[in-house]
């Protein structure tokens, strides 16, 4: 155990006979090591104590790497067209997919997943149609925000799944606000937050795990700790000794995870998502991960990170270990992965086919949600819009010509 354990503080009163010093436990040191340490389940080849293995059935194993492979084939496809400049942008989640997945695996299809930046796929997990995400990457009358969100941002309300947040932590006040709500309502639905390592210096973030703590709501925190926001890296991040650590000065359970280990992820989060539907209150998670790629397609990582670095995290990958396991345990055979990527390759691309040749969302949109009957100011500027638009000879608004 580490020296500097920062477990106890001297409190200081006042009496007549002068000053006295009472030491008050902050954190037990069960609590420091559970927010210090590593919890790890499935190491790096493939191997696990079968004591600790989660009571799966068959179906749940292969419904969790085929989780986790259609979100690596959904960044192999979607990142190609954003260079190609077939769509705007994207977001890759890439390395990563142990954290969502198997966090997502844990909660029931009551529960709230709210998104931080790479957890896209685990909506389409949940139950988000793929072609539902794709329509919203191309913008299209097939959008259910028809065009107006940022490309990347899926979400649907029948999957309790919202969608990332571009503002850096915002999303997880709301994350407290639908488990204050549950608790209000007196539901056991459960919310599950997500942000990155960057998003623990955010102001909402500190928010957050207060107003939760101190009403002891149904909410579980999850840090996908891939080590770099954007070009920011841990080391300048923070001087704690670890991410998870941060949820004690909360007095919020906290607890340090193998991100890429599956298994590991899944347990943690199960056991939090039920003391959180128990009321037994908040629970603040560390996923230790990486970030193989760029933070999106806008970044270039080599102009900050040593082209080196990544290596070694590629042995690391949460897919191939996973993989490994169930070729050992007699679960998924290579022929049987074979069929299953082809399928999902398949899937997506037949998905990328239709939803690129459908048409663009009528010009009038643009108007036409914004309150419930357009404002006069919003139709004169709409009228401008459709001028110009003439005037350079393109599309007066209809949904097929709309650049």
């Amino acid at each position: 155990m580490a020296a500097n354990k920062p477990e106890k503080i001297l409190s200081r009163s006042k009496s007549g006979q002068g000053e006295s010093f009472e030491e008050v436990e902050v954190w037990s040191d069960e609590d420091y090591a559970n927010a210090t340490g590593i919890i790890e389940i499935l190491d790096e080849n493939g191997n696990a104590d079968p004591a600790r293995v989660p009571q799966f059935s068959v179906a749940d194993h292969k419904r969790l790497y085929a989780g986790m492979l259609q979100s690596r084939l959904l960044d192999d496809r979607l990142m190609p067209l954003q260079r190609q400049g077939r769509i705007g942008f994207y977001i890759e989640a890439r390395g990563q997919e142990a954290g969502m997945i198997g966090g997502a695996h844990a909660i029931a299809p009551r529960d709230y997943f709210i998104s931080g930046l790479r957890e896209t796929a685990a909506g389409i997990y949940r139950g988000m149609p793929l072609r539902t995400h794709l329509a919203q990457m191309f913008g299209n009358v097939n959008d259910l925000t028809l065009g107006h969100q940022l490309p990347c941002h899926s979400g649907t309300r029948a999957s309790n799944h919202l969608v990332m947040s571009s503002c850096v932590s915002s999303q997880l006040p709301q994350a407290v606000g639908v488990a204050w709500a549950a608790k209000l309502s007196k539901t056991d639905v459960v919310a599950l937050g997500y942000m990155g390592d960057g998003g623990t210096s955010a102001e909402d973030f500190h928010v957050a795990m207060n107003f939760a703590a101190v009403f002891k709501l149904p909410v579980v925190f999850v840090c996908q700790n891939n080590q770099w926001a954007i070009s920011t890296p841990l080391a300048m991040q923070t001087v704690s000794e670890t991410i998870a650590i941060k949820g004690l000065a909360y007095g919020i359970p906290s607890y340090r995870v193998d991100g890429n280990d599956v298994f590991a992820v899944y347990s943690t989060v199960k056991a939090a998502v039920d003391r959180a539907r128990a009321g037994e209150g908040p629970t603040f998670i560390e996923n230790l991960t990486y970030r193989v790629g760029p933070h999106s397609s806008s970044d270039d990582p080599t102009r900050y990170r040593d082209p080196k670095e990544p290596e070694p995290w590629r042995t690391k990958c949460p897919l191939r270990r996973y993989r490994l396991w169930l070729a050992k345990a007699g679960i998924l055979s290579e022929a049987e992965e074979a069929t299953l990527a082809a399928a999902l390759e398949q899937e997506i691309r037949d998905g990328i086919t239709a939803e690129e040749a459908a048409p663009k969302p009528a010009l009038t949109t643009l108007i036409d949600q914004v309150f419930a009957e357009p404002t006069w100011i919003l139709k004169e500027q709409l009228a401008e819009l459709q001028r110009v638009r003439e005037r350079r000879g393109t599309s007066s608004g209809d949904g097929n010509n709309h650049k």
